[in-house]
């Protein structure tokens, strides 16, 4: 039993890893000052949506900051001793995907402190709220704010974003376990759907206080070779491992993709790591191909996508439940004022498979029209936070699925009266 902790607990750590050698190999290693100065322009550069750590420090600062995020997060859960489960698969991936495109080794502990305060309030074990603060870390970008572009600076300035990141942390499990009822769990980000909250009353304050975050689109290009021979090996890799150790067969995986995938299902306590392991592979090579396909680039915020994709292969997502999303928001695509590829486009059909679970519940044509309804949202909620909310279409995909599911239901009765 403990080996299986222990090889579950070294995947994660392996993906860190991966994430750091590349980073050496790519830049760091020849040219260290470079390097240096890329992370330094990372941590104070403001980095509410959208921001590519890629174009702003580089592709060996960028990769180097996942990779150490994710092994520090992977290792706060072995101080904790917590089991390895598609959740912490999840945190963990989604930490470092966003950890190239707005979440640095400075603005995440805030949060993470703010959380760990809550459940010394109510006399409960961090265990049981680690997550939230993992994927709370989606607000980072307000500590980047105030630290280093308030209308005051300093030392000053940097306790006070501590203090205001710690504040908001703090409050961040009662509001979670609350807007969770609001989409009943067809919104796998509902902590993104959080933070679209917070983010939103913050943005407000700064407007009103003529404090404006103008719109900024960091987008790098270029670097799709590199970057899909790395990532095709990492997913490549998954889907061996998986195969090898379910006894070099996909028999298990059809059973899998019987989940609907809704709040919470956790594919490694349900079907076990290996098919888990093989099901996140599959997504991700689906997902780069479908970058590459619609002719996007492969930089921090999609990796990012990709990652978010990924990681919750291991906690709702599967192939059956995701492609409908993924044709919903390309056919909403096809039609709209932008190109296929373009930043609106792409991310909200990676991260628009936070709706998934309407796929896997109602079916397929259900979740081709929740992509296609989510795509039209996400243009316009970044607006209401400012981007502070790293996880918009999460909070994009909460208003959906908050109009949607009842529509759904309401017709769904209505088929059973006439039946």
């Amino acid at each position: 039993m403990n080996q299986t902790k222990d090889r579950r607990r070294f995947f994660l750590y392996s993906i860190g890893l991966a994430f750091v050698l590349f980073s050496l190999f790519s830049g760091a290693l020849w040219n260290p000052l470079a390097f240096l100065e890329g992370l330094k322009r990372i941590v104070v550069f403001p980095d509410f949506l959208l921001v590519d750590y890629v174009e702003i420090g580089g592709l060996s600062a960028a990769f180097f900051n996942a990779g150490v995020l994710m092994i520090l997060f992977t290792w706060i859960t072995s101080l904790l001793n917590l089991q390895v489960t598609g959740l912490m698969i999840a945190s963990v991936f989604t930490v470092g995907g966003f950890a190239l495109f707005g979440k640095n080794l400075f603005n995440v502990w805030p949060i993470l402190i703010g959380v760990y305060l809550y459940s010394l309030y109510k006399k409960e074990p961090f265990s049981r709220y680690i997550y939230i603060s993992y994927f709370g870390t989606a607000i980072s970008p307000l500590v980047t704010q105030i630290a280093f572009h308030f209308p005051f600076t300093g030392f000053k300035a940097i306790l006070f974003s501590y203090f205001v990141g710690i504040v908001v942390g703090f409050f961040l499990p009662s509001l979670a376990m609350h807007f969770l009822t609001a989409h009943k769990g067809y919104n796998l980000y509902n902590v993104g759907f959080t933070c679209g909250m917070v983010g939103m009353i913050f943005a407000a304050f700064f407007r009103v206080y003529r404090y404006e975050m103008l719109p900024q689109r960091f987008w790098s290009s270029g670097n799709n070779l590199v970057l899909s021979i790395f990532l095709f090996c990492v997913f490549g890799a998954q889907v061996f491992l998986g195969w090898w150790l379910s006894s070099k067969t996909f028999r298990k995986y059809s059973k899998l993709l019987r989940h609907s995938g809704k709040l919470a299902t956790d594919f490694v306590l349900l079907e076990g790591f290996e098919t888990t392991l093989t099901n996140m592979g599959i997504l991700g090579i689906l997902s780069v191909v479908y970058v590459l396909l619609v002719r996007s680039q492969l930089n921090g915020p999609t990796i990012g996508g990709i990652m978010t994709v990924v990681g919750f292969g291991a906690f709702g997502k599967h192939i059956k439940n995701v492609l409908p999303i993924l044709i919903g928001v390309t056919l909403c695509g096809l039609t709209n004022a932008y190109a296929l590829g373009e930043p609106n486009n792409v991310l909200a059909a990676l991260f628009g498979t936070t709706l998934a679970p309407i796929a896997g519940e109602f079916g397929f044509l259900w979740g081709v029209i929740a992509g296609f309804v989510h795509r039209a949202v996400v243009n316009s909620s970044a607006f209401m936070h400012g981007g502070l909310n790293l996880y918009n279409n999460g909070f994009a995909g909460g208003l959906v699925a908050m109009i949607l599911v009842p529509i759904i239901l309401a017709l769904k009765k209505g088929e059973n009266n006439n039946g």
